[in-house]
């Protein structure tokens, strides 16, 4: 048994991360904002990450074997993090994403087209952190999510009083109503009622991951080992925004409506106009078997498609009846 504190875990696979953690035998720490309840066994700590002041409290004496950071996006609250749990944990993992990559975001290494990206591609050992960035604004920071894990990566790495690992996940979905996103949505929603979807004209493929995959990775990651630095996190096989809406289309019966659109415009999600999809074979090669997308990626759309035919078939009987005219 270890002691394993999550920060975060109130929703999709951090929720079922802090499950698995919990059946496999750990002692589990819950920290957030109190929004949600772990299960019951679990101890949770209600306060706001983001007050260091309040975290020092809440933690009081307590220390971990590993602490799991879920929801740390900028180099702030990885400053925070790193000071509070000095001393606490011997190791740190945080859950970052495959945004890191983008050439859009970032000056980075190319890498040929079709060669998936090595975790070597952005180093959190050279990469520049600029604390004074408005990192509180929510706007700044939605706009710039891919530096803030950057940034935050870079922090833990050289200021962590503890082993750091990063897994950088690639585009998760599964779960139906969970994925909270929306984005596989986006394409089922309009394959369904035959709405047409932007796509680059010249879409190339990205790399996905199953939410429950992804949980078992963390898992793995948290529990099975030492290894530093980070590590991609996407199962095997590369789509782009076409194979997606085939899939879409052969678990609906529907043909989807695709529209290019010019050069520099805004498509669909998952429609990308750069390279950037992942390399898994890091995860692999420290002992992590992962599934293919093929695989899993039909049971995820027909979720998704019978999860958004439920609220419609609710309100359906809902409904109040109309009275039948009686027979003349």
């Amino acid at each position: 048994m270890q002691r394993i504190c999550v920060i975060g875990g109130s929703r999709y696979f951090g929720k079922l991360l802090v499950t698995r953690l919990q059946a496999a035998g750990h002692h589990v720490t819950v920290i957030n904002r109190g929004s949600t309840r772990p299960p019951a066994g679990v101890e949770h700590l209600v306060v706001d990450r983001n007050d260091e002041a309040a975290l020092l409290a809440a933690l009081g004496s307590r220390t971990f074997d590993v602490v799991v950071d879920q929801v740390c996006y900028t180099p702030v609250q990885a400053a925070i993090a790193a000071r509070a749990f000095a001393g606490r944990t011997r190791r740190c993992v945080m859950t970052s994403t495959i945004e890191v990559y983008d050439p859009a975001t970032a000056a980075l290494p190319a890498v040929p087209a079709g060669t998936p990206v090595p975790e070597g591609n952005v180093d959190p050992r050279t990469w520049r952190v600029a604390m004074d960035l408005p990192w509180h604004d929510e706007a700044y920071l939605e706009a710039h999510y891919a530096e803030g894990k950057r940034q935050a990566e870079a922090v833990f790495t050289r200021d962590g009083g503890f082993v750091f690992a990063s897994v950088r996940c690639a585009h998760v979905l599964g779960g139906g109503a969970q994925e909270f996103t929306g984005r596989l949505a986006h394409y089922t929603e309009r394959v369904c009622r035959g709405e047409e979807i932007t796509v680059h004209a010249q879409a190339l493929p990205t790399v996905f991951i199953h939410y429950e995959e992804l949980a078992d990775l963390l898992l793995w990651a948290a529990t099975a080992g030492d290894f530093t630095g980070p590590v991609n996190a996407c199962s095997d096989g590369l789509l782009d925004v076409r194979d997606l809406a085939a899939v879409v289309a052969a678990q609906t019966g529907r043909d989807p409506v695709l529209r290019a659109v010019a050069a520099g415009g805004t498509a669909s999600p998952f429609s990308f106009d750069r390279h950037y999809a992942m390399s898994n074979t890091r995860a692999k090669e420290l002992g992590f078997t992962f599934s293919r997308t093929a695989d899993w990626l039909p049971g995820a759309v027909a979720e998704t498609v019978a999860a958004a035919a439920e609220p419609a078939a609710s309100a359906a009987s809902a409904a109040p009846v109309a009275p039948v005219a009686p027979v003349a």
